[in-house]
C-alpha cells in the first residue's frame, strides 16, 4: 500500500515537472543501530525519571527495518522527494529506569521526511552514480511501554527528525539500478504515556542500506 501511494505521488509530480525529469521509487533494507542517549520524563504516580539508554536496533529481527523513497530528479541531478524509513530501538532491560519491564519503539520508529539530494553520474566510473542528501520531517513511531502496569502501545507524532545520505547506485538497465548507502537519523520525541506519565528522548540512528530502484 505504501509503496503505490508513493508511486502514485511521484507520477503526480512528474506531470508537473519539464520532460526531461525522471521519477525513481526506491526501496530499502539493511543494518540499522542506535547509539545512547537520555530517556527522562515522569512516571504515572508523578515521580520523574532520567536513564541513559544504549538503544538496540535489532533492524533483522521482525518487523524488518526497511524504508522507501520517491525522488524526481531534474535535469540538473538536483532531486526532490519523499521517503519513510521503519527502523526500532530498544532499551535493554538493565538500562531501563525503576518501575518500566518494557521500553521501545518495535513496531516502527518511523520517519517520514520530505528530501533534497544531489547525484553526481559516471563521476566514479560508467554506470556508477554516488548521491547525498538531507531530508527534514516528522517522527510517527508505534510506543510501547509498561510502567507498574501502565500499558502504552500506539502511534504518536512525537517530534521532528532529520536525515542524512550518502551513497552510490549502480545502472543495472536504463530502468533499474541497487544501490549501497549510509544513513544518519536524529528525532526528538516527547511521547505520553498511559496513566499520566511522559517519555522524552533523542533517537539517533546509524543504517547500512542496499536496495533497488525504477526510473521511469
Amino acid at each position: 500500500m505504501l509503496t503505490r501511494i508513493l508511486t502514485a505521488i511521484g507520477a503526480l509530480a512528474l506531470t508537473s515537472m519539464p520532460t526531461l525529469a525522471e521519477t525513481e521509487i526506491s526501496v530499502y533494507g539493511g543494518l540499522q543501530s542506535g547509539l545512547s542517549s537520555t530517556a527522562s520524563g515522569t512516571r504515572a504516580d508523578g515521580t520523574a525519571f532520567s536513564n541513559e539508554i544504549e538503544w538496540e536496533g535489532r533492524s533483522l529481527s521482525l518487523p524488518i527495518y526497511y524504508g522507501v523513497r520517491a525522488m524526481v530528479w531534474q535535469p540538473s541531478n538536483i532531486g526532490y522527494g519523499i521517503e519513510l524509513t521503519h527502523s526500532k530501538f530498544y532499551a535493554p532491560t538493565g538500562d531501563m529506569p525503576a518501575g518500566f519491564s518494557r521500553m521501545e519503539f518495535s513496531d516502527g520508529h518511523n520517519i517520514a521526511t520530505v528530501n533534497v539530494m544531489k547525484r553526481w553520474p559516471g563521476l566514479l566510473a560508467d554506470r556508477f552514480t554516488p548521491y547525498a542528501g538531507v531530508g527534514v520531517g516528522i517522527a510517527v513511531p508505534h510506543v510501547d511501554t509498561l510502567e507498574n502496569g501502565n500499558k502504552t502501545y500506539g502511534y504518536q507524532l512525537t517530534g521532528p527528525a532529520l536525515r542524512l545520505v550518502a551513497g552510490t547506485s549502480y545502472e543495472l538497465t536504463d530502468r533499474w539500478a541497487v544501490f549501497g548507502e549510509y544513513q544518519f537519523t536524529i528525532s526528538e520525541n516527547e511521547a505520553d504515556l498511559e496513566g499520566g506519565g511522559t517519555l522524552e528522548t533523542r533517537l539517533i540512528g546509524n543504517a547500512l542500506n542496499i536496495g533497488v530502484s525504477l526510473r521511469f
